[in-house]
This record gives structure tokens, C-alpha cells and sequence, in this order.
């Protein structure tokens, strides 16, 4: 296996060489950038698996730098940051961030989650472990697996971020079954849910407003209090490779 490479984008210099130190040491190839300009050149230059990025940057603040590499990239993001309001959070989620990771951390959480998100990302890429399933078709909505991308009825294309696409084939995976919140976040990201982790929540939002632009689609994904989520979707056809 190929030794997974970490972007640290982080302008203060002692944690950004903190952060450095800190990855090296769990045998992680490093780069670091302190600013959206050096984080472009290296995205260009460099193969990277995981951004870990803070929010207050100089220039363009990570909220819009994350934005730029959804964009363009699929590729693990965490961001690690002062801002520990609930906005910023939502807003970091709702941009395609699989973390959210509050000032000061715990070292040992920090690479826990940074590993477990590289599992997840990493292996999805592998050849062996794809899906033999080429899309999924519902409602005259349709999920292509491969490009990992959601087609309306319209032919309009979404192209969803890694948590998005997870949550939504683990649904269509399961129709009609209510998905605790805990097990809908373990499929997407890995991790174990905690009090008042509003990962799932964001993520759910996120993929209804894909649905909400054909207005004369019905309720695909049903919230059902105090339980979870349950997909009521019509499956119209699975397809193989």
C-alpha cells in the first residue's frame, strides 16, 4: 500500500509544524502550505489523500478554499480550527467536509479520525472493492456509482461529495428500513456518533435540496423523530456491471 499523503494547511507556524510532526510520526507523507495559493500549488503538484485545513486563513478563509476543492477534487477533508460555533460548523459540512475538528484537539483523536477517514477514502478507490453495481434508478432519479453522481429527470448532474453519495446508496441499499442516525454516520464517515453531532442532519439536508430542484418529486428520504431516517423512494432498477 502507498504511503497516504496529508496536505496541512494551517498559517500559524508552530501548529502547522505541530501538525507535521504529529503525522510523521504515524508514518504519513506531509506537505504543508500556510495560504489557498500555496494549497493550489500543491494540490497541482502533488498526489494528496487528506486536507486537514483551518478555517482563518489569509486571503481566502478555508470555508471558500474547501468550496474550490469540491470543485475540482474528491479527496478526504477535515477541517481543524479555532471556530467552534454551530454556523461554521453547518456551513464546513454543508461545503462537503467528512470532519469537523475543534481548537484545542486531542492529538490521539485527531490521527484516529484522519486514519479512519483514509480507510474509507482510500479503499473506495481500489479496484477490487468497487461496487459491482453501475447505478441505481428511483423515482426517474438516477445514482451512477462510479462517477458518484446524482442525474434528476431532467438530465441535470450532481456530482456528490463522498458523505453524500455513501448516505444515499446506504439508503437505496435499504428501502423502507428506518437508518439510525449512528449507523447512517459510520457508513459515511467511519466514525462513531457522538452527542450532538449534526453530521448525519447536514448531510441529509444537503442531499434533499438535490431532490427539491424537481419540485414534482415526492418525499424521497423521510425523517422519522427520535428514530432516524427511512428512504421511501420507488426503485425503478438496479444495474450491473
Amino acid at each position: 500500500m502507498q504511503t497516504p499523503h496529508i496536505l496541512i494547511v494551517e498559517d500559524e507556524t508552530v501548529t502547522r509544524t505541530t501538525l507535521k510532526s504529529l503525522f510523521e510520526a504515524e508514518g504519513y507523507a506531509v506537505v504543508e502550505a500556510s495560504d489557498g495559493a500555496e494549497m493550489h500549488d500543491v494540490l497541482a503538484n502533488h498526489p494528496i489523500d487528506l486536507v486537514i485545513m483551518d478555517i482563518n486563513l489569509p486571503g481566502k478563509n478555508g470555508l471558500l478554499l474547501a468550496r474550490e476543492i469540491r470543485e475540482k477534487k474528491d479527496m478526504g477533508l477535515i477541517f481543524l480550527t479555532g471556530r467552534d460555533n454551530e454556523v461554521d460548523k453547518i456551513l464546513g459540512l454543508e461545503i462537503g467536509a467528512d470532519d469537523y475538528i475543534t481548537k484545542p484537539f486531542n492529538p490521539r483523536e485527531l490521527t484516529i479520525r484522519a486514519r479512519n477517514l483514509l480507510g474509507r477514502t482510500l479503499s473506495s478507490t481500489k479496484p477490487e472493492e468497487q461496487s459491482e453495481v453501475e447505478r441505481y434508478k428511483f423515482n426517474h432519479w438516477v445514482l451512477e456509482v462510479n462517477s458518484r453522481s446524482l442525474v434528476s429527470p431532467k438530465g441535470e448532474s450532481f456530482k456528490l461529495p463522498r458523505s453524500e453519495f455513501r448516505a444515499l446508496q446506504f439508503f437505496i441499499e435499504n428501502p423502507g428500513k428506518i437508518l439510525t442516525r449512528a449507523e447512517l454516520l459510520k457508513q459515511m464517515t467511519g466514525r462513531e456518533l457522538k452527542p450532538h453531532d449534526r453530521t448525519v442532519d447536514v448531510t441529509i439536508r444537503r442531499i434533499r435540496k438535490h431532490f427539491e430542484s424537481v419540485p414534482e418529486t415526492p418525499e424521497i428520504i423521510a425523517t422519522i423523530h427520535g428514530e432516524g431516517y427511512r428512504f421511501c423512494g420507488d426503485i425503478e432498477a438496479t444495474e450491473t456491471a
